[in-house]
């Protein structure tokens, strides 16, 4: 089985792509805030995390604008570049948004049927077995039931969430109804794995149709298939979103994807450990939630963990960090993630 990684990046302070942006103007400035632009200037650590951690890799598709690391081995042969004209429909580029570059991604040549999506602010931090990812040629994942998402991007979770029910209801017929789904694959929903936690989708129950699910925002994996699935069901929804050059209320994402997998129990359960213990997500707002994020990462404790930068000002950030914390916070979190990964990888010139 060749597993596959797929990075998305973007540079922005590329003057190109920053001339690019100046001709539009988002309806929705929360949401497209500058930190979803901002480069912490971390990225050789992925790609030095990757040949350490996971040096089973098949091949790493690095989606960018057109922008290259200067820093990065061009001709490494695990090393696949792959711009957004390459397998995007050129009349709706550019965008400015990460749903459609994700809502397209099983359209790059030459990926995988089985591939991991990787943010830019998702590290590996110790060495990873294949089986983290994929067990049984399935995604290894967690189906258990929440009600609904918190963050700025509830919305679109909430019609990623509607798109599931429209397609998995008693109008399509009693064997395509939520409890029946979630019958058809018990034990994928009420495994011993995820202890506890399954008495979340147990009180769900009652409803009639799925009301959201457990997300993580972490290095996700995909069956290509999904994908083309999907946009079979409803293309209508994923053009429109395809359209979209910034980040809109009415956007589907790649949650969709993920979502119809755990419907349709095309995955695998994974333990509670590895899917609640081992990985973390945290907000940056703050040079303190910095230092605590560098103590996390010095601890040992975590194989994964995100950074989300919220340093902006937005809905739960009052303002935007200072230019000194800001910059203090990128030269911390650099430090760190020297300190675990010091030396060069075959990626770097």
């Amino acid at each position: 089985m060749k597993i596959d990684f797929v990075l998305t990046w973007v540079d922005g302070n590329d003057p190109k792509w920053l001339t690019e942006l100046e001709k539009y103007s988002p309806k929705n400035k929360l949401m497209n805030g500058k930190d979803k632009f901002r480069d912490w200037n971390n990225l050789q650590y992925l790609f030095r995390a990757f040949e350490t951690f996971t040096p089973w890799v098949n091949k790493i598709f690095f989606v960018t604008y057109g922008h290259i690391p200067t820093w990065l081995d061009l001709s490494h042969p695990k090393l696949v570049i792959v711009k957004h004209e390459d397998y995007m429909d050129v009349e709706n580029l550019p965008v400015f948004s990460s749903h459609p570059i994700e809502l397209n991604l099983h359209r790059i040549k030459g990926l995988s049927e089985y591939f991991v999506y990787f943010n830019d602010d998702c590290f590996i931090l110790q060495k990873l077995a294949p089986e983290i990812f994929f067990k049984n040629a399935l995604p290894v994942d967690a189906a258990i039931g929440n009600i609904m998402n918190d963050g700025i991007i509830a919305p679109i979770v909430l019609n990623d969430i509607d798109l599931i029910n429209k397609n998995f209801n008693r109008h399509k017929g009693q064997k395509l109804t939520k409890n029946q789904m979630i019958r058809n694959n018990f034990w994928l929903w009420f495994t011993p794995r995820y202890r506890w936690k399954i008495l979340d989708t147990l009180l769900l129950m009652k409803w009639r149709v799925f009301s959201g699910f457990v997300d993580f925002h972490q290095a996700q994996p995909f069956l290509k298939s999904t994908f083309e699935k999907v946009w079979q069901a409803e293309p209508e929804i994923l053009q429109k979103t395809s359209r979209s050059k910034f980040r809109s209320n009415m956007d589907v994402n790649q949650y969709l994807f993920r979502y119809w997998q755990l419907v349709t129990g095309s995955f695998t359960p994974g333990t509670y450990k590895n899917i609640f213990i081992k990985r973390k997500r945290v907000e940056l707002r703050s040079k303190a939630d910095v230092e605590l994020a560098c103590n996390d990462i010095r601890s040992g404790n975590y194989h994964m963990y995100c950074l989300n930068d919220a340093m902006s000002k937005g809905r739960f950030t009052e303002k935007d960090v200072s230019e000194e914390d800001l910059s203090v916070s990128k030269v911390l979190i650099t430090k760190t993630l020297h300190n675990l990964l010091p030396g060069k990888s075959s990626y770097e010139l």
